[in-house]
């Protein structure tokens, strides 16, 4: 193996000197979702990092960076990624950032099993393309009668009911006056799966009184980003930070919380990028999910009532990874008669976590089943979170065990108020 040249030896001291702030407390294991389900060491956060520090210690014996062991790649890929961990540390640990890290180290080192590469080959050369899954979803149809190969059951079981595929404008007037223009990330899964979702963000930022520019736009790289393919994320960065620059709108809207998570990561990621460093700066700056969007500005809507009972789930990535949770719940609580229920666990993931429950079925369906438990437990009239991939998991989970409930974004429950619309009407649609 060739020697560490000056920047591997440049990125291990920078990822020392992050595990190094873990001072292996234990706080982190009651988050933890896999330590949680397997009360195993090396399955949880102090003991990945722990295997991080163990091969930066075999680079600085051996003066070269060592292959990662497929025991090792198996701890680091059974992570969710899911970030309890950042909240739930004292000393303040960048797990994020050491994830990232090793997550990218098992990609370069491609000690993975064939199979294993097969199947996330065939995932992200379908999920981040709109045309291409919407294609696989077809097909999807025809597989649930066909007997598959074990890796591609899960793309089956998973597949959710069809919503609508509704497409968005690339300019939306505000009702009446504008008082600014924002810019709404449409998405890959989100756009094909959930396109009423993003007609819902649009109907309720035009009735704020702002212009909505949703410029053509392809996969934002957090799909890339968080399974380690850090290269193709920062591709995708880039088109997507260029997608917007004509529009130049004064805030990007976010309504899935995993793709929100990078955006505001972008100056991050492309740090070391002379062309886009600070552009990208300047980018992840105006992001903003949806919620917090609302809840930061002086509403110009009167919400009219709308009588359900609503178990909402804090998505990992908007309530852990972005620090978003009071301004979802304020933006809610401005509905009249929107009973809101807290499912236990809360801090647990679902088992959605990017493409998780594609590559680690097991332990996501048993995630799944867990927090459908507790979300049933609430007694609720529906079922609501901020990520198209927990309103697929917990969808999944309810099928699994005979259960129907009907899956809403947060959002939806705003627009449905400001409309109008009947809670009997809007429950009836969410079950399609």
């Amino acid at each position: 193996m060739p020697e560490l040249d000056e920047g591997e030896q440049s990125r291990n001291a920078e990822i020392r000197a992050l595990a190094d702030d873990c001072v292996h407390c234990g706080f982190c294991l009651p988050t933890c979702p896999t330590y949680v389900l397997w009360g195993e060491e090396m399955d949880s956060p102090r003991g990945r990092i722990h295997l991080l520090t163990g091969l930066l210690d075999e680079a600085d014996a051996t003066a070269e960076q060592p292959p990662v062991s497929p025991t090792v790649a198996t701890h680091f890929d059974r992570c969710l990624g899911c970030m309890a961990c950042l909240t739930s540390c004292p000393s303040g640990v960048a797990y994020d950032r050491l994830i990232e890290d090793a997550r990218e180290r098992v990609e370069d080192s491609d000690e993975r099993a064939w199979s294993e590469r097969v199947v996330r080959g065939l995932v992200f050369n379908t999920v981040p393309y709109p045309s291409r899954l919407r294609a696989a979803l077809l097909a999807e149809r025809v597989g649930r009668h066909l007997p598959l190969p074990k890796w591609a059951r899960p793309l089956v079981t998973l597949a959710p009911p069809w919503r609508s595929a509704e497409r968005t404008a690339k300019r939306t007037p505000a009702v009446g006056s504008s008082r600014g223009t924002v810019g709404v990330l449409v998405g890959c899964v989100q756009r094909v799966v959930f396109g009423d979702v993003n007609a819902a963000t649009v109907r309720v930022l035009t009735a704020e009184g702002f212009d909505v520019v949703a410029p053509r736009q392809g996969c934002c790289g957090a799909l890339s980003v968080h399974a380690g393919r850090l290269d193709e994320g920062r591709e995708r960065a880039r088109r997507l930070i260029d997608a917007f620059a004509a529009d130049e709108p004064d805030t990007i809207i976010v309504n899935a919380a995993g793709c929100g998570s990078t955006l505001k990561e972008y100056g991050h990621l492309l740090r070391d990028d002379p062309a886009y460093a600070e552009r990208a700066l300047l980018f992840s700056a105006r992001v903003r999910d949806v919620s917090e969007f609302l809840a930061g500005i002086s509403p110009w809507t009167t919400p009219k009532p709308l009588a359900l009972r609503i178990a909402l789930q804090d998505s990992c990535h908007l309530a852990h990874a972005q620090g978003v949770g009071a301004e979802l719940r304020a933006t809610l609580s401005r509905i009249p008669q929107l009973e809101i229920a807290e499912p236990g666990e809360q801090e647990l993931c679902c088992g959605s976590a990017g493409i998780y429950n594609l590559v680690q079925p097991d332990a996501a369906a048993e995630l799944g089943r867990r927090k459908a438990e507790r979300i049933l437990e609430t007694a609720p009239d529906a079922y609501a979170s901020a990520n198209p991939g927990c309103l697929i998991q917990v969808n999944a989970a309810l099928r699994a065990d005979d259960q129907t409930l009907p899956a809403l974004h947060p959002v939806e429950l705003v627009d449905a108020s400001l409309r109008g619309v009947p809670a009997a009407d809007l429950v009836a649609a969410a079950r399609r």
